[in-house]
């Protein structure tokens, strides 16, 4: 079975959220070229450093957090950045959840939709394992979490009137215009429309 999302799955998530196909076809082509996997057949990820940090505070290993801001500041910081290529970011994932699983797991965003793992929870997923293992699976579970992630943020109506900026805000967060995220979506949506 294939785990490369169809036309056709893309078609019945719009109809479900009662948006375009192009929209979504969109916002997947932003976040990650088109592709839910590496050549390798890992879900494409990109691990947050700032997002670590967060993360260890919020479950409750801050000892841990402020060992790897020294040790590994690459991995662990008050700072964004330091990304690195995409083909490094299962290592530094790996790297990170020696130090602490969950929270590095996290600490990354997820497949098409680029989703962070620490939304596992309030996207409606039993455990954060539940999540994972839906990110490996394929592309259309992938795309169920995008989906959800639209819904619960309630940016389903900046979809619908392509309101690229009020959708960029609050699915990529405040500093959306710094990567102009509402003009590649404008742009890819005409792509697909």
């Amino acid at each position: 079975m294939s785990k490369k999302l169809t036309a056709e799955l893309v078609l019945e998530q719009a109809k479900k959220l009662g948006v375009e196909s192009a929209v979504l076809r969109a916002v997947i082509e932003v976040e990650c070229k088109g592709s839910g996997f590496n050549a390798d057949n890992t879900p494409v990820i990109l691990f947050e450093r700032h997002v670590m940090r967060q993360r260890l505070i919020a479950n409750g290993q801050s000892k841990i957090a402020d060992q790897m801001m020294i040790k590994r500041p690459d991995l662990c910081s008050k700072s964004a950045g330091g990304y690195g290529l995409y083909f490094v970011q299962h290592g530094r994932l790996n790297a990170a959840a020696q130090y602490h699983r969950a929270s590095a797991l996290e600490s990354a965003s997820w497949g098409i939709g680029q989703v962070m793992g620490y939304h596992w929870q309030s996207l409606g997923y039993p455990s954060l394992q539940a999540f994972i293992n839906a990110m490996y699976k394929d592309e259309a579970s992938q795309l169920e979490a995008m989906c959800r992630y639209i819904q619960v943020n309630g940016l389903v109506n900046a979809l619908k009137n392509k309101d690229w900026k009020a959708f960029a805000r609050g699915y990529n967060g405040a500093a959306y215009a710094k990567n102009s995220y509402d003009t590649k979506l404008a742009n890819a949506y005409k792509q697909f429309s």
